[in-house]
């Protein structure tokens, strides 16, 4: 599978309706998962909100989307990131190591719940930026 670049949409609280509308408009097929299902929150009021989704359409368009948890900030117009998904390749890591010099990384690139390598920044020019490698769990 090669990497692919996709927008990575946040919301606050209605990450299953904005995505739900999305696939009534795009079609294709829709997958959402809850912080619930991995465990992800110690906030009880998480555990059916949207930690990740995905919108594949027929033509190859990919939109994802989560919603933010309660501990961080929310703010309307600035509620994207930069998606960066592909198979553990040396190619992946490097535009981690390349796109987070200089940046703040929020999440560090370890295994996550689902047993994929994922990590999340702020690159040096205020972009954030999602990578998950999979198969690159440690």
């Amino acid at each position: 599978m090669p990497t692919t670049l996709n927008p990575y949409l946040s919301f606050r609280d209605n990450a299953r309706e904005a995505m739900t509308h999305y696939h009534s408009v795009f079609g294709g097929e829709l997958t959402m998962s809850t912080y619930g299902e991995f465990h992800a929150s110690d906030d009880p009021a998480e555990a059916e909100k949207i930690m990740h989704s995905q919108l594949t359409t027929d033509s190859g368009l990919v939109l994802m989307g989560s919603d933010t948890p309660n501990s961080m900030e929310f703010q309307a117009g600035t509620s994207f990131s930069v998606s960066l998904s592909g198979e553990d390749d040396p190619e992946l890591r490097r535009y981690w190591d390349a796109l987070s010099e200089g940046g703040t990384i929020a999440m560090p690139l370890e295994q996550a719940p689902w047993g994929d390598s994922f990590g999340q920044f702020t690159d040096r020019f205020g972009v954030n930026w999602l990578v998950n490698i999979t198969g690159g769990g440690s």
